[in-house]
Parts: C-alpha cells; sequence; structure tokens
C-alpha cells in the first residue's frame, strides 16, 4: 500500500469557498477560524494522519481487533497513535469551550475526520462515534451529567459509542427489546437498570481508551410500543465515581467482535447489558424520547459517513495514480516508437484517473457544502439550517455510493494486481463497502429526501437549492437543466407521485440532486481559482470541473426516467416469482 498525502489545497479551497468559512469566522461563535488557524490545522491534521495513522491501515487490515478474554486487542501501534491524537487535541476541535473544546466551526472537525480517515478508515471510527457521544450529552444530558461526561469525552481521554440495533431491530428501531427499570432505592437509587443486546456496535469494547460511555436506547415498562417508546440511556463501561476517577466495572461485556468484509481494525461488537441483572444506566433527556435524542447526533454522523467516500476516494486515487505511473506496459497507442510506456500514457487509464479525480474532489465539495450549512444552521440561519438538513442525505447516499465507485475504478487500474490483497487496492474497496449501509442504509437516507426533506417550507427549501443552481449555472447549460430537471421531479413527487411511486425513484433522484449540487459546488471553485484564489490548482481544477460537467452530469440527466417510472413494474412480479 502506497503512502499517504493529504490534499491540503484542495481542501483549503473547499473550505474556502464550498464552506465559506471566511463568512463562519465573522461570526462571535467562530471567530477564532481566522485564515491562519484553518491552514494550521489542515495541514497539521494532514501531516498527523499520513505520519501516524496511515502507517497502521495495513496491519490493521491484516491483523484486525481481537478479543481475548473479554478485551478487545488491537495491533501494535495503534495505541501511542491515539494517544498522541488525544495528546495533539484533534478530538476536540468543534466541542464547546467549556469542556475543554476549542469551539471551532463543524467545518473544520470534518476536515481532521476526512484526513484521518483517508489515512485509515478503520481507525477513524473510533473518534467519529466520540463525537456523537458528545453532541448526544451536549444537547439533552443534565448539567450534573455533562460535568461528569463531557471533559474526559471531549479530550478523548473516554471514547463513546452508539447502540441501537438489535438482532431483530435493525432499520426498524422501534422493534427492539432492550429494557430498563428504575431503581427505586440504594446506592444507585434514580438510576436504571439496563439489560439486552445490541449488535454491530462499532468500538463497542477495545483498549485505547480508559473508559468507554455506552449510548443505549432501551424501553421502560408500559413505554409505548415502536420507536415512541424508547428512551436513550448513558452507560460507562466502569461507573465514575463522585469525584471523576473510575469505580467498578459494570455489568455489561462484549461477547464476540464480527470478522467483516472490511474495516478489520475497527471492532463490531455484540454488546450484552445486565447479564447479571447490575447494568447500571441513567436516563439522558426524557422519558420515550430516545430516538430523538439520538437523532441529535444521527446528521453530523451522516455527514461524516459521507465524507468516508471522500476518504476512501482520495486514498484509492493516490494510489492508482502512483501505480499507474511506475507500471511499464505496452506502447502508446499510435506512437513511433514502440518503446513500452506507464500506463498513465495510456487513454483508458487516463479516463478512468481522471474520473476518478473529478469524483474525488466534486464529493470533497459536496461535503464542505453541507459542512458549512450546518455551521450556519448553529449560528441561527434557518435557511440555512434547512439546507444543511436537505444535503445530508445527498452527501451520505451519492458521498458513499462514489467512494465505492472511486475505488473500483482503482481496482481496474491495477489490473489483475487489484484483485490481489497484496497491492492494498482491494483493502480500499472493502472498506468503503460498509459506508452506503450503517447510518441509514442509502436507500433510507433516499426516502427521507423524498418523504421529509422535500416538504421543507412546502417544497420552497429544495427549490430554492435548485434555483440558486440554475442562477449560477447560466453559462453551463447541462447543469441548469439537471437543476431545471430535478425541480421539475421534486414537484411531481411532492404534489402527484403515490407514496410507492416516489419511494421507488428516491434512490435515482438522490443521486440526481447530489451530482447537481456537486457540479455547481466544483463550478464555485473553477471561478475561485479562475479569479486567482489557488495558484496551486490553477492548472488543475478548470480540467476536473470540466470533466464532472460534460461527463458525471449527463449521466444523472439520464436517471430522470428511473426516477420518475414509478413502482408498477417493480410489483409485477410477485415474490415467488422473482425467485423462479
Amino acid at each position: 500500500m502506497t503512502p499517504f498525502t493529504a490534499p491540503t489545497q484542495d481542501q483549503l479551497l473547499a473550505i474556502k469557498v464550498n464552506a465559506g468559512i471566511e463568512e463562519l469566522a465573522q461570526s462571535e461563535t467562530f471567530a477564532a477560524a481566522e485564515a491562519d488557524m484553518v491552514e494550521a490545522i489542515v495541514e497539521g491534521v494532514g501531516a498527523f494522519a499520513a505520519g501516524e495513522f496511515a502507517p497502521l491501515n495495513r496491519i490493521g487490515d491484516l491483523e484486525g481487533a481481537q478479543l481475548e478474554n473479554g478485551v478487545v486487542r488491537l495491533p501494535d501501534g495503534f495505541e501511542a497513535a491515539y494517544d498522541q491524537y488525544v495528546a495533539q487535541g484533534w478530538n476536540s476541535i468543534a466541542s464547546p469551550t467549556e469542556f475543554g473544546g476549542q469551539g471551532l466551526p463543524f467545518t473544520l472537525a470534518c476536515n481532521v475526520i476526512e484526513n484521518l480517515g483517508a489515512a485509515n478508515m478503520a481507525f477513524t471510527l473510533l473518534p467519529m462515534l466520540s463525537v456523537g457521544a458528545i453532541e448526544a450529552i451536549e444537547h439533552h444530558g443534565s448539567e450534573a451529567q455533562k460535568a461528569m461526561y463531557m471533559p474526559q469525552l471531549v479530550s478523548g481521554e473516554w471514547s463513546g459509542t452508539m447502540n441501537l440495533t438489535e438482532p431483530q431491530a435493525g432499520s426498524d428501531v422501534g422493534a427492539l427489546r432492550s429494557t430498563a427499570e428504575l431503581i427505586e432505592s440504594g446506592e444507585h437509587a434514580g438510576k436504571y437498570k439496563i439489560q439486552g443486546q445490541k449488535i454491530y456496535i462499532t468500538w463497542g469494547e477495545h483498549d485505547l481508551a480508559k473508559n468507554i460511555i455506552h449510548l443505549v436506547l432501551a424501553r421502560l415498562p408500559g413505554a409505548p410500543e415502536g420507536s415512541r417508546g424508547i428512551s436513550l440511556f448513558v452507560v460507562p463501561k466502569y461507573h465514575v465515581n463522585a469525584d471523576g476517577s473510575l469505580g467498578a466495572r459494570n455489568d455489561l461485556r462484549c461477547v464476540s467482535i464480527e470478522h467483516k468484509l472490511g474495516i478489520n481494525a475497527s471492532p463490531t461488537c455484540v454488546m450484552s447489558y445486565g447479564d447479571n441483572g447490575e447494568c447500571i444506566g441513567e436516563l439522558i433527556g426524557a422519558e420515550n424520547r430516545g430516538l430523538a435524542a439520538m437523532f441529535t447526533m444521527m446528521n453530523n454522523a451522516r455527514i461524516n459517513v459521507g465524507s468516508q467516500g471522500v476518504q476512501i476516494a482520495e486514498r484509492a486515487l493516490q494510489q492508482a495514480i502512483y501505480y499507474a505511473n511506475d507500471r511499464v506496459q505496452s506502447a502508446r497507442a499510435g506512437a513511433a516508437d514502440r518503446e513500452p510506456v506507464a500506463i498513465v500514457e495510456h487513454p483508458d487509464v487516463r479516463r478512468m484517473l481522471l474520473r476518478m479525480k473529478s469524483l474525488t474532489e466534486a464529493t470533497r465539495a459536496l461535503l464542505y457544502y453541507t459542512a458549512g450549512q450546518t455551521d450556519r444552521g448553529t449560528l441561527g440561519d434557518k435557511d440555512a439550517g434547512m439546507r444543511g438538513d436537505i444535503l445530508v442525505p445527498m452527501i451520505k447516499a451519492w458521498g458513499t455510493d462514489t467512494g465505492i465507485d472511486v475505488a473500483s475504478i482503482g481496482i481496474q487500474i491495477h489490473g489483475g494486481m487489484g484483485f490481489v490483497e497484496e497491492t492494498g487496492a482491494a483493502q480500499h474497496y472493502r472498506d468503503a463497502r460498509i459506508a452506503p449501509i450503517y447510518e441509514g442504509t442509502n436507500g433510507i437516507q433516499a426516502a427521507d429526501l423524498v418523504t421529509r426533506k422535500l416538504g421543507l417550507e412546502n417544497g420552497a427549501a429544495y427549490a430554492a437549492l435548485m434555483a440558486d443552481i440554475v442562477c449560477d449555472a447560466a453559462d453551463e447549460p447541462a447543469l441548469a437543466d439537471l437543476a431545471k430537471t430535478c425541480a421539475h421531479i421534486a414537484e411531481w413527487m411532492r404534489d402527484t407521485a403515490s407514496l410507492d411511486d416516489k419511494l421507488a425513484g428516491s434512490v435515482p433522484f438522490c443521486t440526481m440532486s447530489a451530482i447537481a449540487v456537486a457540479g455547481w459546488q466544483m463550478l464555485l471553485q473553477k471561478q475561485a481559482v479562475d479569479n486567482g484564489s489557488s495558484p496551486a490548482l490553477a492548472a488543475i481544477k478548470p480540467v476536473t470541473t470540466r470533466y464532472f460537467l460534460d461527463h458525471v452530469v449527463p449521466e444523472a440527466a439520464g436517471l430522470k426516467a428511473s426516477a420518475t417510472h414509478g413502482a408498477a413494474l417493480l410489483y409485477a412480479l410477485s415474490a415467488e416469482q422473482l425467485a423462479g
């Protein structure tokens, strides 16, 4: 596997142009995000990721996490790298200053996650999940809970998890059976006994942090059925004493870790709570409002999962470029000199590399545009917050689909060696495959877009997004036409289509929408570069933007038929006939 180099210049451009960091820094909340600070963070975390996380990517895949006597062990080097991550303060970038955080925009936290994940996606899931726990406790925890858990979570000394899924409750979270019972007397009076089993718990057990703070969804006695009867509990691996020191081990354990297609260094745990009837947790927020509390951290978590598409795409691109320059094979077509050349000189390899690069940059542009709108929502801009909500399913779904596509092209460029594990190209593809599945499958993201997000402001919010694209794409008719088509489909879905029909077309429609926004953001980058914004990219950005507008945008326009065809054909065969 080739070394990783952070794409610092493209990231800085996206943070400036797509996220609008200079405007964010004009607010009192994000005043510290000045140009020098932004550059120092992007360059610093890029160097840290390349030096500390990237060298562990291959060994993490080959050796993986191991469960030994109830403790999950990571390969040599992981503990030291995590200690450095904590010591250098990367975990606290966007966390509240009152708990030891730096209070910087979510946009910059996205950059930390992007760089670390491109270096080592499996490892980066650890801090990514902790950020979610921080957000949930910050927004829904009591003052006492914040004081007890936030400082150590913010620093990274402790890590956090999200516990939703059970064997019978996957996408249908309301089917969960884990229970919580109020303790009425004794040492833990006012707390709850938690009992149940959770599956697919990312970094649910490990030996890198001193404590693990589990956020667990469970049902109280007499709670309403379904998702309306779910409450959220904080369940620490080790009890926390009043003075902040760690006490006895809580009654919870990792039963097993899954053997997976990829992200092998990320322990995916089956967690059992209350085997001995003594698992103690505290209620976070109101009873039966657990799912709403959990969704507080879902938006940012889904943006960060969308970032994983960018992460894998960047790493696969770098490896493919290295291989294409190193591999000598055949003479250049039509050349008088019949000497073999590096395969980077062959037209089809060039096509694949340019497609990889263009898709990677476009997905990054969409990522930082989404992050910037989210930050504006935090500052109280209602319209930007709504736009961020609309963009979340796009970056999560199209971003992760694109990561797989780019990793697959990377394997193709390697030829037979791409299919051999020795090169590491296959690892990128294997690691990428989980991203469209967790944090809500991409089908669920698309359904969210067409059933909820299109209705924001009675459709005006989505319409305004597409109108902005049309306005800025006056000289790019293919992009403007795509945005107009998306707006027309959205109107049909919102006002005319049956629920089955809109759901049947939701995935192609989500893809069309994402490509329209990504193309727009690439165009804005190109215009900024033309105006001298990034001299280092002056020769690159016009080409990658042109490829996206001339090749990817027309492909998206071709999805209209699929997006509007309806559901009738999908149900023309019975379930038995599909199998026959």
